[in-house]
């Protein structure tokens, strides 16, 4: 089974090479991009298109890798061994009751093939990814609470998405195939904006895309607006009834656009893009 996009998902052709490039070496498929590009969606829409049940791990700062494989609950354990009821004591004695597996142990033992994504790893500290090395690469690992070896009887389809907040070490990125997400040219995310409001008016869209393209290219923009903000920003322009009239300006100088907040994120950012609008309309 290859990957090649969906309706619901615009894929580049580089990124369905790399899908399914991932899928032929048997390695996970690192994902980098600004944040807003679809790489958590990227896991959800391969999954849905090759029919494959999805599981999701989304790292924090404090999650660890054993978290992944599985835990070990001693205070239940040692809080049923102080009841004095003989249901919980034979409960006490199967350590397996207070295991709690991860979502890697339940990736390798599912019945079929599935896809699996860790969302964000670059959250976590900077030996997650060593620790996760040996299972990733030999899909196996080892439980000692109960002395056995949990191997994968399928391989999963490993997604594994970063925004870069942290390097990854050589030996994990060695293990990885990778594949960095373009921000979108116009025209691909004219087809983007398509799939969510296939109805928009051409003119709208055109002046949306201008105003849009002209914020992310501002020079000194802290956070620059992300596909899944432009696309709340339409949202609102057409809930809010907003005319063309509003996202033109006569002279075609860059003009602060209504509901700017969905875009801009920050006070710096909107006080230099009041800045330069002034700047244009004084000549300067």
């Amino acid at each position: 089974m290859k990957f090649q996009g969906s309706q619901q998902y615009i894929a580049t052709q580089d990124l369905m090479l790399a899908v399914n490039a991932a899928a032929t070496l048997k390695r996970p498929l690192l994902v980098k991009g600004e944040p807003g590009t679809g790489k958590t969606m990227l896991a959800e829409e391969v999954a849905s298109s090759l029919g494959l049940p999805l599981l999701q791990w989304h790292i924090k700062s404090t999650t660890k890798a054993q978290q992944g494989l599985y835990e070990y609950d001693a205070v239940s354990r040692l809080r049923d061994s102080q009841l004095a009821s003989v249901d919980a004591s034979e409960k006490v004695k199967d350590i397996r009751n207070y295991i709690v597996k991860g979502v890697l142990w339940q990736a390798f033992t599912a019945e079929q093939p599935v896809a699996l994504l860790i969302d964000e790893i670059d959250k976590a500290d900077i030996e997650f990814p060593n620790d996760l090395l040996r299972e990733i690469d030999r899909m196996e690992f080892y439980v000692y609470e109960t002395r056995e070896l949990i191997k994968a009887q399928h391989r999963p389809l490993v997604f594994i998405t970063s925004n870069n907040e942290k390097e990854l070490p050589d030996a994990f990125l060695r293990r990885c195939f990778f594949h960095y997400i373009k921000f979108p040219d116009a025209d691909t995310m004219r087809a983007i904006v398509d799939v969510h409001f296939p109805g928009l008016k051409k003119e709208l869209l055109a002046a949306a895309l201008k105003t849009f393209y002209d914020v992310r290219n501002l020079p000194g923009v802290k956070k620059k607006p992300s596909t899944s903000e432009l696309l709340d920003w339409l949202k609102l322009l057409v809930a809010e009834d907003i005319p063309l009239e509003a996202l033109q300006s006569k002279d075609d100088k860059v003009a602060v656009p209504p509901l700017v907040g969905a875009l801009l994120k920050n006070e710096q950012d909107v006080t230099l893009f009041e800045k330069l609008v002034f700047m244009q309309k004084h000549n300067r």
